[in-house]
């Protein structure tokens, strides 16, 4: 399965709850490709990666210091991941 396929299956399912999945456009390096928005506040940064791949090292910084801010974030490389992002999106706002 390739990257753009489970990044369109994550955006899909964004939208579906009622939010926005928008693609960083910028210049700064190693940053998550993707800005998860949704209704109540929730935010959430997202790196996604092909089957079998890892972000590198300097993603990996940006998540964890994402992460140490408060946010969520962290990163998928398959369907099963996304759909288990998008369920605990879905948990959240329920919540």
């Amino acid at each position: 399965m390739r990257e753009v396929v489970i990044e369109r299956r994550l955006v899909q399912g964004v939208r579906d709850l009622g939010g926005l999945a928008w693609k960083f456009d910028t210049r700064i390096r190693d940053l998550p490709d993707r800005l998860i928005l949704l209704p109540g506040g929730q935010v959430r940064f997202v790196e996604v990666k092909r089957p079998g791949q890892v972000p590198r090292p300097g993603q990996m910084r940006i998540l964890a210091r994402l992460q140490a801010l408060g946010f969520q974030a962290g990163w998928v490389a398959s369907a099963a991941e996304v759909d288990r992002v998008l369920t605990e999106l879905q948990e959240q706002g329920d919540g």
